[in-house]
């Protein structure tokens, strides 16, 4: 299974300012949307792990904005994992659109006990699904 996933998003009226163009955090939460989006790919929810006692959490992130999306644009969002530890993975997340990068950013998710706030490995599951080989 490949570790690389890619979300479509339009740009809706409550993405953008007054001037139509993308407010700066909402790329974030379009990084954000794809990661959830990928993580159900390999069979994962975001509410199951939670309900197991695993919390999911952006541990660092550096973000570049190249250009603005504009109202109407049609967006792809991707998210593709760059390196996995035993409680960390780091994503490369590049959203573009009509092929002209707007926005890259590195974030590194951790894996956290839901009640201590404290770090853990992954569920067994999780960390067979990131270490099986792509495939074609």
């Amino acid at each position: 299974m490949s570790l690389a996933f890619t979300l479509p998003i339009t740009v809706y009226i409550e993405d953008t300012d007054a001037g139509g163009i993308v407010y700066y955090v909402n790329y974030l939460k379009f990084m954000e949307r794809a990661r959830s989006e990928w993580l159900k790919k390999l069979g994962f929810t975001q509410r199951g792990l939670l309900d197991s006692g695993i919390q999911l959490v952006v541990h660092r992130l550096d973000c570049r904005y190249a250009k603005p999306a504009r109202l109407d644009d049609e967006l792809l969002v991707s998210a593709e994992v760059e390196q996995a530890s035993s409680c960390r993975m780091r994503f490369i997340q590049n959203v573009t659109c009509r092929g002209e990068p707007l926005c890259e950013a590195s974030v590194e998710i951790a894996c956290l006990d839901a009640t201590r706030l404290k770090p853990i490995r992954w569920p067994a599951a999780l960390a067979a699904a990131l270490n099986a080989k792509p495939q074609d």
